[in-house]
């Protein structure tokens, strides 16, 4: 099984929104995800609760892939695509890792 995380920190103001406001219809993206990639096996996605700070990060998604190939097909994805479209535009900073979960 593939392990994709990524976490971005997100501009104060973006789109017309607060990043409150874009951290959450973040969130409803990346879930949304789930329903129109079959290749997505599991999805969770977090909201900072703490302080923000500057080590910290705002959203959180992590996801789960069967295998190599699914995980290409969703990085693929039309769907994918937009919301990278909507992240390039509310994030200022993104890290991410992606590993082989040993089950």
């Amino acid at each position: 099984m593939i392990r994709h995380i990524v976490m971005w920190k997100l501009k104060e103001h973006a789109g017309g929104a607060t990043k409150a406001k874009n951290a959450e219809k973040l969130k409803l993206i990346l879930e949304g995800l789930r329903i129109t990639i079959d290749e997505i096996k599991a999805v969770e996605v977090g909201i900072q609760i703490s302080e923000p700070g500057d080590e910290s990060f705002d959203v959180v998604l992590i996801s789960d892939f069967e295998t190599d190939l699914d995980f290409k097909m969703y990085e693929r994805h039309p769907q994918h695509k937009k919301a990278i479209d909507f992240i390039a535009k509310v994030a200022e900073k993104r890290i991410f890792v992606d590993y082989k979960v040993d089950l």
